[in-house]
């Protein structure tokens, strides 16, 4: 594969240190200079992999869109605010998009575990659900896009935890932890998801981005749970339309 990374930070070097060391090639773009990126910066390259920050999305998405890149996997977060006009890029540009809060493979299995426990506590009111996240002290996002990604699947099985407060820490180097708990008043059970480093996300981010390239994707935001299911579940046929 010929990847474009868009963002130079601790992420989208761990991308590129993965890809080159299973023999792909990755070109990793910085802050522009300019407005955004020239679209000449995104010739020949068949993937973009966008892992900037969360402002610069779209305007990275436009700019790959006009240098002829047609996939893309999205690994950056908090860019909700830019979502409508993503929509739009990706369908005028006919893109093939993969996007995730995360896109750990681990996070992803994850997120399923926690939304069985939830429907199964559902059941038993005397446990009551909580989640808290940590990260490190520089991330921007607060909570985090995971962290709200698990609400939510907890509020979908849990009617109770519609307005499940989440508790954010930020301090020292940790790249990531998220703890789901259900409480009673005479024990407690804890699913926890502890990232060690970025190289799971980097694994995640390829993984989105051979599923793009394995055959012909519909054009349109594909969630990470499809690349999963391919690379799991091969017997189970997702529709992608």
């Amino acid at each position: 594969m010929d990847l474009v990374i868009c963002g130079d930070g601790r992420l989208g070097w761990a991308i590129a240190a993965a890809a080159h060391a299973r023999g792909d090639r990755a070109r990793v773009l910085g802050r522009p200079g300019t407005r955004r990126h020239d679209a000449a910066s995104f010739a020949r390259a068949e993937v973009l992999i966008e892992a900037s920050r969360a402002e610069a999305v779209a305007d990275n998405v436009a700019a790959a869109v006009e240098g002829g890149i047609r996939r893309v996997v999205i690994a950056t977060t908090g860019w909700e605010a830019q979502a409508g006009r993503v929509e739009d890029l990706v369908a005028s540009g006919q893109l093939a998009t993969v996007a995730a809060a995360n896109l750990s493979i681990g996070a992803a299995i994850f997120g399923r575990l926690v939304e069985r426990a939830a429907e199964d506590f559902a059941a038993a009111p005397e446990f009551e659900p909580y989640l808290w996240e940590w990260h490190r002290r520089g991330k921007a996002d607060r909570p985090s896009g995971t962290a709200r990604e698990l609400a939510r699947r907890i509020a979908e099985a849990d009617p109770r935890a519609e307005d499940l407060e989440i508790a954010s820490v930020r301090a020292g180097a940790s790249p990531g932890v998220h703890v789901v708990g259900f409480d009673a008043p005479g024990e407690t059970v804890e699913l926890r998801l502890t990232a060690r480093d970025r190289s799971a996300y980097a694994a995640g981010a390829l993984a989105a981005a051979d599923w793009l390239m394995a055959e012909p994707r519909p054009a349109g935001l594909h969630p990470f749970e499809h690349v999963i299911d391919a690379l799991y579940r091969p017997d189970v046929r997702v529709a992608v339309a």
